[in-house]
């Protein structure tokens, strides 16, 4: 068993984490919303690691259509997966909304990947990780349902908040999957990457300026960013440890307020019902 898969593979954390795994021996799948813009990337890794066995496919996770055929292809090929690494996010600058009537961020960073992992789980088993990527930003999320879903808050648009609300939820379901799978073997992580130099953190918004001053002494590179993940995916430690949320390669301390949270149950039941026509 080791097939591994990576969203958003062709990004500045997505490569690292790629090259990383490859390094390691794993058959990887960069999943990809453009797969044949990825191919370079592809082929660069393929050099730099030695490892021929680096694939692209098409994934769009602002459409469950798009990510549950991907996964059925996965269930087609039926072989085992050992690590799923849900990396792929977004910050938009507008509302947009998908064609499923969910908001974009929504769909990308937390919809979306909570559909592939439900899809994949029946590939996974003894010694399998998923690794969730989230953000500090959790700790000023809110979940005001049903606007979470269709508008990514109440009120009007503000991107910001809108990502903590994702990353938020993506927090609650790792701990709540953790729990759910725990007796098959499964370990279940997030990991916060930091502030990281990606397109996600490009500001448009006429504070952007300041926010940019006033951050980017503490901005890191992808490699540092993506260490954190890394680590969960293949360090023999971390293998041994499952329903945390990691920072700076290392388990952080959280409290009931996250572990015990009182929408955790009704954020996992409201999920189910928007994607259960694709389970």
């Amino acid at each position: 068993m080791n097939l591994a898969v990576i969203t958003g593979a062709d990004g500045g954390m997505g490569m690292e984490i790629t090259r990383a795994v490859a390094t390691a021996g794993y058959q990887v799948i960069m999943a990809c919303r453009d797969p044949q813009a990825a191919e370079p990337k592809r082929q660069l890794l393929m050099r730099e690691t030695g490892n021929p066995r680096i694939e692209t496919a098409p994934i769009d996770l602002a459409s469950l259509a798009s990510v549950a055929a991907f996964a059925e292809h996965l269930l087609k090929r039926g072989e085992p997966l050992a690590l799923l690494m849900n990396n792929a996010g977004t910050m938009e600058t507008e509302r947009r909304i998908t064609e499923d009537g969910l908001e974009r961020t929504v769909s990308v960073n937390y919809v979306g990947p909570y559909l592939l992992t439900r899809k994949l789980l029946p590939l996974m088993g003894e010694g399998s990780r998923i690794v969730n990527m989230v953000s500090c930003t959790y700790a000023i999320g809110h979940l005001d349902f049903p606007d979470f879903f269709l508008r990514g808050k109440k009120g009007g648009f503000w991107r910001i908040p809108i990502y903590s609300n994702t990353k938020l939820a993506l927090t609650l379901f790792t701990i709540d999957l953790a729990s759910r799978v725990k007796h098959k073997g499964i370990v279940v992580n997030a990991a916060d990457p930091g502030i990281v130099s990606t397109n996600i953190i490009t500001m448009h918004m006429w504070f952007d300026p300041l926010t940019d001053m006033l951050f980017r002494p503490f901005i890191r590179t992808p490699r540092k960013g993506a260490a954190t993940a890394v680590g969960l995916l293949l360090d023999e430690d971390a293998g041994k440890r499952t329903g945390t949320l990691n920072a700076s390669c290392r388990p952080k301390s959280l409290s009931e307020k996250y572990t015990r949270h009182v929408q955790m149950e009704e954020l996992w039941e409201r999920t189910e019902n928007i994607v259960k026509k694709w389970l």
